[in-house]
């Protein structure tokens, strides 16, 4: 017996009877020989972290474009963080933690630089428009390894592609995810725009506090305990409905205040200009793309506004700006 059908064998036995077991995947894309050492999900999760998408979000915009601080958050750190309380759901439900931390740490591949404004610039001007967990797929399909794909689990893409709130994961692991993302975004938002001086944790409506919590902590610690309390057991996982209803208030209240608040989000135009700005450009001008991305025209018929897409979703935040001043502010002279 190898170490891999070991720790399946250890899957079967320990893990609850809901769980995805990783022995039961229903397979990759391609077919390809098992590793002895590990399960399938354990070698999805390690494809992801070494991955170069998954770099790039230490330079990617969570709330906050460009912030002047060393603590606000990114999208990497947003991806740990979701990644963290998904797993201590998941061991307290004996579901299977590897399959829950490829999903969280592979969600947010596919997201543009300049967090959602770059989301809406896109989704604005391409043809087939632009959605952050599709492009999060197509980045671990398609564009990883220069055009080979990372070749995950059903599993695994299953969860990144329905993660966000409209979508129904068909895993118990990936509607973990699901609820922890919109925990983890809730929770360290709240923390960068009280750290930002734009909110205090007395704004936050007291019908709420009475529900979750009057503090950052309490409030995560409520969420968590929440979900694990009303799923034991249960072929299901979610918050009970008071705990639910706090949160949709609370996310609401986010809006008003965070999301849609001039002095956090009024760079945010600019950042829409850049990016429609790029992708125009990149339009009339793509040979200038990376030849392994043109070359996915030639053998898959993506089409160029696809191509572009790709090119300029990928870009950090800090890549994206210095494209643009390389393309479109003048250089100093230096005769």
């Amino acid at each position: 017996m190898t170490i891999r059908e070991h720790l399946e064998q250890l899957e079967c036995t320990n893990l609850s009877p809901y769980a995805c077991l990783s022995k039961n995947s229903k397979g990759r894309l391609r077919e390809e020989a098992q590793c002895d050492i590990r399960p399938v999900f354990q070698r999805d999760r390690d494809r992801i972290l070494h991955s170069k998408s998954f770099r790039r979000l230490k330079d990617k915009t969570q709330v906050f474009l460009t912030p002047d601080g060393d603590h606000y958050r990114t999208r990497l750190t947003h991806t740990l963080e979701v990644s963290q309380n998904a797993r201590t759901i998941a061991k307290a439900l004996r579901l299977n933690e590897d399959l829950v931390e490829a999903i969280a740490l592979g969600h947010d591949l596919g997201h543009t630089p300049f967090g959602h404004a770059g989301e809406r610039a896109l989704n604005q001007v391409a043809p087939n428009g632009f959605i952050h967990s599709e492009q999060s797929v197509r980045t671990v399909d398609v564009l990883e390894k220069n055009g080979v794909g990372l070749n995950l689990t059903y599993e695994v893409r299953d969860g990144i592609r329905n993660h966000q709130t409209s979508r129904e994961p068909s895993t118990l692991e990936g509607k973990i995810v699901r609820l922890s993302d919109k925990i983890a975004y809730i929770h360290h938002d709240m923390d960068d725009a009280i750290r930002a001086g734009i909110l205090t944790d007395a704004d936050v409506p007291k019908s709420i506090g009475a529900v979750i919590g009057y503090t950052l902590g309490e409030r995560l610690d409520h969420f968590i305990h929440d979900i694990v309390t009303y799923s034991l057991g249960k072929d299901d996982v979610s918050m009970s409905p008071p705990v639910a209803q706090a949160m949709k208030e609370l996310r609401e209240f986010m809006f008003e205040n965070v999301y849609q608040n001039p002095d956090a989000k009024g760079e945010e135009s600019k950042a829409e200009a850049l990016m429609i700005t790029l992708y125009e450009y990149y339009l009339k001008h793509i040979d200038l793309i990376p030849r392994h991305m043109l070359e996915l025209m030639e053998r898959d018929g993506t089409s160029k506004e696809q191509i572009v897409c790709d090119y300029v979703g990928a870009m950090t935040d800090r890549f994206a700006i210095s494209k643009y001043e390389e393309i479109y502010i003048p250089n100093t002279w230096h005769g």
